[in-house]
């Protein structure tokens, strides 16, 4: 993973992971990924602190702009498209797979990427999620970019984009990151 904005790296890395220190900026591959099959695996803080999005929070940015939303949600109530796993801002998981903070849990993601022509989106990308082993996303309809409350709104881009990973300010932990490239549709 490489630095994005130009910021230093000063996310903590040790024992095997690395952590968000709040206020360093996101994380970015330097390559560039098409369709593929993403393993990542992060423990929320322990003893939580905070509630609903304050609590854990941060994401994985597919294509650096399709929110799966990493989120302490065990036991912890916040809106539907704001939980773990959800494709934030768009679609709730199916169900809550969350395990208690401090546990390592798992994303297993497949991403299409979007496709566009002359500036129309011709295919709007979707994305499967396996939260701990359950589905919790079914080849889910990107409907844009991930946003804060607000409606996507489509930006033509490259179908290969970086992976990112995102400072939400909170000590969320990343280990054991792979890409597996599928071939593009």
């Amino acid at each position: 993973m490489a630095i994005r904005q130009g910021r230093t790296g000063r996310w903590k890395v040790e024992n095997g992971y690395m952590e968000v220190v709040g206020g360093s900026g996101d994380i970015a591959t330097k390559q560039k990924f098409g369709d593929y099959q993403l393993h990542v695996e992060f423990a929320e803080p322990s003893p939580p602190t905070g509630k609903s999005q304050e609590r854990g929070n941060s994401g994985v940015f597919l294509a650096g702009l399709y929110e799966v939303q990493v989120l302490d949600s065990y036991d912890n109530y916040t809106y539907a498209d704001g939980e773990a796993s959800a494709i934030y801002g768009q679609s709730p998981p199916l169900v809550n797979a969350s395990r208690p903070p401090g546990e390592w849990q798992s994303y297993d993601i497949v991403f299409e990427s979007p496709r566009f022509a002359d500036g129309k989106v011709t295919s709007p990308g979707y994305v499967t999620v396996f939260h701990n082993g359950v589905v919790t996303q079914n080849h889910t309809v990107l409907l844009g970019p991930s946003v804060h409350h607000a409606l996507p709104v489509w930006k033509p881009h490259d179908p290969r984009m970086p992976l990112k990973l995102q400072d939400h300010h909170m000590p969320v932990r990343f280990r054991n990151i792979w890409i597996r490239p599928l071939a593009d549709q």
